[in-house]
């Protein structure tokens, strides 16, 4: 028992390095599918049915390149997660939902989960850890 209290303070002490790792890992998830939709533009053409609109096609390249990598180094995280919240709820409610639960791909929960995660962020901002807090401490020291 003795062991696994301190095992929880340990975690508890270090909660930043985790709220940290889960803010770049998914703004490397986000780069990776906009280079991945450049790579394949027709994929969300497909997928959301909106073959007119190829402008809404490099808004959310560009928001999940720019965001993902702002999100990554922690650099205007807020800011890279408001933009990229109204893409995700698009996502969520407006494409993968109608497809079902449960599919194979897993879509609908793998969006669901990677816009919760942006509210968080948005929320609560880029972590200790970050880009952002580096800056504000250093605007507090001056």
């Amino acid at each position: 028992m003795k062991l696994l209290k301190s095992i929880s303070e340990w975690f508890e002490s270090h909660s930043d390095y985790a709220y940290s790792f889960i803010r770049i890992f998914l703004g490397c998830a986000l780069l990776a599918r906009g280079i991945i939709l450049i790579a394949n533009p027709d994929a969300i053409t497909q997928l959301s049915g909106m073959s007119d609109f190829y402008w809404s096609i490099s808004y959310v390249i560009t928001l999940h390149i720019l965001g993902g990598f702002l999100l990554a180094i922690g650099l205007l995280s807020r800011l890279a997660a408001l933009l990229q919240i109204p893409v995700l709820f698009g996502a969520v409610f407006f494409v993968h939902l109608k497809l079902g639960l449960f599919k194979v791909e897993q879509s609908f929960e793998l969006s669901m989960l990677v816009l919760v995660l942006l509210v968080i962020i948005f929320f609560f901002g880029g972590g200790g850890y970050s880009l952002d807090n580096y800056f504000k401490s250093k605007r507090a020291k001056s």
